[in-house]
């Protein structure tokens, strides 16, 4: 996988009974994850070690530091400023829009954050690449803020011309990055691959721009960035051709992007299916899965959580005894320790892994429909 040396190992450090650490007395438990998660030769690796015991975790650290982002998408940089400042409107001559000619979903869920006064953002085409995908961005008022709101969209290869619906990604970003971080460590281009190979049903990702005041996409001191990723997910479902419902949504994020995918989805068990945090924390979160415990019992959810090796921000022996307590709420759920530090380089690394295991918790209802197009395409061709 890009990025990856050739010697580089793959740490899985939990099963869904006991565990234990390597280095840590006895042998280590080792449990692979499902099969259709593409993994690297395990090999168990030193990591600090860490309490003995799911039940008794408790959080090692607070807000994470900086992520490094590398340089921003020029393109796309050039369109969300324009965005910004001018409105999708004064764009139309320069880049085109999408026009929607789907009938507007109803909202799916009940409205707290005002989204239904919200008018819906135009979708404004950024870049296309040679498998038929593109990015979108869109911009709006946001009431959550009050302020200036905007994401991201990845449209799959054939969007343009089907009348499918399609499962969505969220994802949150880390600190001081922009949405654009997921399009620099190739999103576009592993879910392109991903989807053109069946991996993965073709789904649409929708990258959130947060701001120096996201504090790990919480509601707090006023500004109310989890009601913003609420208010965005039901934009997209009104403007947008998805499968509107929980078990065809996941979120995920990186570092502090990482916290407030797990926090969002612990807050809002009805609305996603599918949770993943990358190099991410959990502090504070065991009250809401406590409290979460009747409805995963009943419901379920798919949930991906890893960390780096040496990563000195945000402390990799969390990320296990979270997954475990998961696990005793009624989800399904998995953790790994990568080789790696609190970087986009680890994050990039393992970045199709982590779509293959979004892509395949979502519903069976997206799964069928991708392979039934799939059939008819293979239909036609034979035809």
């Amino acid at each position: 996988m890009r990025g990856m040396s050739p010697g580089m190992k793959n740490v899985w450090l939990e099963g869904l009974g006991e565990w234990s650490w390597p280095g840590r007395g006895g042998a280590a438990v080792e449990a692979l994850p499902p099969s259709w998660v593409p993994a690297f030769p395990p090999r168990l690796a030193s990591v600090p070690a860490v309490p003995a015991g799911a039940e008794s975790w408790q959080p090692q650290r607070t807000i994470p530091r900086r992520l490094a982002t590398g340089a921003l998408l020029s393109g796309l940089a050039v369109a969300c400023a324009a965005l910004s400042l001018t409105g999708p409107v004064r764009l139309l001559d320069i880049v085109g829009v999408r026009t929607g000619a789907h009938t507007l979903a109803p909202l799916s869920q009940p409205d707290p954050g005002g989204v239904a006064a919200v008018s819906l953002p135009t979708l404004v085409a950024v870049s296309h690449d040679a498998a038929g995908s593109s990015i979108d961005a869109a911009s709006y008022t946001s009431h959550a803020l009050g302020g200036h709101g905007s994401f991201l969209v990845y449209l799959p290869p054939g969007y343009a011309s089907t009348t499918r619906h399609y499962p969505v990604l969220y994802l949150l970003h880390g600190n001081d990055q922009p949405a654009t971080a997921f399009l620099e460590i190739g999103l576009q281009d592993e879910l392109d691959r991903l989807i053109a190979r069946h991996a993965i049903p073709p789904l649409v990702a929708v990258m959130i721009e947060g701001g120096q005041g996201a504090d790990n996409w919480r509601n707090i001191d006023g500004l109310n960035y989890e009601s913003y990723v609420i208010e965005a997910q039901e934009l997209v479902d009104r403007m947008l051709p998805t499968l509107a419902g929980r078990d065809e949504r996941a979120i995920a994020g990186d570092s502090m992007g990482g916290y407030g995918a797990m926090n969002v989805a612990l807050d809002h068990p009805d609305r996603f299916a599918v949770v993943e945090s990358w190099l991410g924390f959990f502090n504070g979160l065991e009250g809401q899965l406590h409290a979460d415990r009747p409805l995963l019992s009943r419901l379920g959810l798919h949930a991906f959580l890893y960390g780096g090796e040496s990563d000195d921000i945000a402390n990799p022996s969390e990320n296990a005894p979270f997954a475990a307590a998961l696990r005793m709420a009624g989800a399904t759920a998995h953790s790994a320790v990568y080789p790696g530090g609190h970087s986009l380089e680890t994050i990039q690394a393992h970045l199709g892994s982590m779509l293959v295991f979004a892509g395949r918790a979502l519903s069976p209802t997206s799964r069928r429909s991708s392979d039934a197009t799939a059939h008819a395409a293979a239909a036609r061709a034979a035809g």
